[in-house]
């Protein structure tokens, strides 16, 4: 394969790095070379609006998937969290990148009263007393949080990461909630005040995972993607969507999911539904064989929708709408 392969990305620092990272690793592996090309999305122009009111994360793939239907991109690089579980017809993911931290990462000021080697979940709620305001737009980390931190106030924050931290460093919040593998990819892992276990917060389904986008029958782009791909982390990846699939969720619902490898060929899955004020959860968990990663997301969603997380899905699913429904 000789012609040039166009990336579709988000122009965000995040996103640049991945989209980097991956044309670095095509060419590297011998592969051709890349352009990337940047690709505003609605969920970049409405960076005032909490995602929950303004339709989720999909904002931020759609316009990248409509250029990579239009053949004006070849493949799409996202963060896979921002994934919807069914994507558009004629598109796949092809590849992803190697897993980074999945977890949550709690950020304080920087003149933190604990640090990352010593941090527990109890210093945590020391540290931030009885009501502290915390900066997040996530649904599902508001939920789980909220079980934690009950007298927490959730405000929505956004811009680019070194935006957040300024806004935190200034006395905006007390705290950021954000996924540790931006941090650690961007450089900032030292901000990183706890990481908050899953017992705690299950992260994002897909949270750390760069995926890599592209269309039915380009078998060119596929062979040249397909050969940096991260079985374990696709693997990992298929079992969580398919969390998501089996609830009907989308990315602004509080559904978390996590895949973790475990000795040999063998994923260990948990996922929670959460109701949006934290009074109800509902947890699942199984493990099997890598191979069978779809078929084990199918069964843990149906363990969970079989425990009542049908119930608290459509009690956010009417509370989104009514907020949807006073929007201007």
């Amino acid at each position: 394969m000789s012609r040039e392969l166009r990336i579709g990305t988000r122009g965000s620092q995040l996103a640049l790095w991945q989209a980097n990272t991956v044309k670095r690793r095509i060419e590297e592996d011998g592969g051709p070379a890349c352009r990337i090309l940047v690709i505003k999305t609605s969920g970049d122009r409405l960076q005032e609006a909490p995602l929950s009111e303004v339709g989720g994360k999909r904002l931020f793939v759609k316009e990248i998937e409509d250029a990579l239907l239009r053949n004006e991109v070849d493949l799409a690089v996202h963060s896979s969290k921002d994934m919807p579980a069914l994507l558009p017809e004629r598109l796949t993911i092809a590849a992803v990148l190697p897993r980074e931290d999945p977890l949550d990462a709690v950020v304080l000021p920087m003149t933190p009263s604990m640090t990352s080697s010593s941090a527990s979940i109890d210093d945590l709620v020391a540290a931030l007393g009885r009501s502290p305001s915390i900066g997040t737009g996530s649904v599902r980390r508001i939920a789980q949080l909220t079980r934690l931190l009950p007298g927490a106030r959730f405000t929505p924050i956004r811009g680019n990461l070194d935006t957040r931290l300024r806004k935190l460093d200034e006395g905006v919040h007390d705290a950021l909630v954000l996924a540790a593998a931006g941090l650690r990819r961007l450089g900032f892992a030292s901000r990183i005040s706890l990481t908050l276990p899953a017992a705690a917060c299950v992260p994002a389904p897909g949270q750390g995972i760069v995926a890599i986008e592209v269309r039915d029958g380009d078998d060119d782009t596929r062979r040249a993607v397909v050969r940096i791909d991260d079985q374990a982390a696709g693997a990992a990846l298929k079992a969580e969507r398919a969390v998501v699939e089996a609830l009907g969720g989308g990315c602004q619902t509080p559904i978390g999911a996590l895949a973790t490898p475990e000795d040999g060929d063998t994923l260990q899955l948990v996922a929670v539904v959460v109701a949006l004020d934290g009074s109800r959860a509902v947890r699942g968990h199984a493990q099997g064989p890598r191979e069978r990663a779809a078929a084990l997301g199918a069964s843990v969603g149906a363990q969970l929708l079989a425990d009542g997380a049908g119930d608290i899905l459509a009690d956010a699913h009417r509370a989104q709408a009514a907020v949807e429904g006073l929007q201007p």
